[in-house]
């Protein structure tokens, strides 16, 4: 594990990529991307060009933010949120806890049946990496539309315990992956807040040793155009890293 003093990847274990919205139309005539919920990691928009909205479900009930270029956006875990493009809608997505999300820390919202066990949601959401582009979108698109099935009836439903029920679906799909979502929280956000402590202790004292460690680093996508829930992903793997 990397301790706290040698901690050198971004800044506060955040995830990054670049997202290009779906400008497929669905039923309901909006284009746009998969309704989908996180349980663990906050997210932030930062929209760098086009234009569209975030509709979000929460027990709260639900909402519709406008995005524009320098609209900044969050949401904290437990949000059901869609993305709708109004005209080439392209957002630089953060994510709390890098490496969660890809790790399985997003359910979409299936009708019931499919989330009855990880197996049959698997089948129902995963789009094979070999698979030919055409291949691809296709899937993509399907998902996205049978999620849009159990959006709708979650955000028409009287009460909350529709609302309830998917979130206990939701728990249950991702239990098994809680270990190795720790881990991946322990390398990368405990392992940058902890650090911060540790500098703070430091020039406490008097001590500015650390700050002879300092480093540089600069990532280029490890993938472009990738298929995802909402778009298409310029996608970067961040190391955690260590330095003496």
């Amino acid at each position: 594990m990397v301790s706290p003093a040698q901690y050198a990847g971004p800044p506060g274990g955040v995830g990054l990529s670049r997202l290009s919205v779906y400008d497929w139309p669905a039923a309901d005539g909006q284009c746009g991307g998969t309704p989908h919920m996180h349980l663990a990691c906050s997210e932030a928009y930062v929209v760098t060009g086009g234009r569209g909205a975030v509709q979000t479900l929460t027990v709260s009930g639900y909402e519709v933010t406008p995005l524009t270029p320098g609209t900044v956006a969050w949401f904290t875990p437990g949000t059901i949120h869609r993305l709708v493009d109004e005209g080439g809608l392209r957002i630089t997505v953060l994510m709390q806890n890098g490496g969660l999300p890809e790790a399985g820390d997003a359910v979409l919202t299936l009708p019931p049946p499919y989330l009855a066990d990880p197996g049959t949601y698997a089948a129902a959401t995963t789009i094979p990496a070999d698979a030919p582009e055409a291949e691809r979108e296709r899937i993509a698109r399907a998902r996205r539309d049978l999620a849009l099935e159990g959006y709708r009836a979650l955000r028409d439903a009287e009460g909350p315990e529709a609302l309830a029920a998917f979130h206990r679906a939701a728990c249950a799909l991702v239990r098994l992956r809680i270990a190795e979502w720790r881990e991946r929280w322990r390398r990368g956000a405990e392992a940058a807040a902890r650090a911060t402590g540790e500098q703070l202790d430091r020039l406490e004292r008097g001590d500015p040793t650390h700050l002879g460690g300092a480093v540089v680093r600069s990532e280029q996508p490890l993938e472009t155009g990738r298929f995802g829930m909402c778009g298409r992903l310029d996608v970067y793997e961040f190391r955690e890293g260590a330095h003496g």
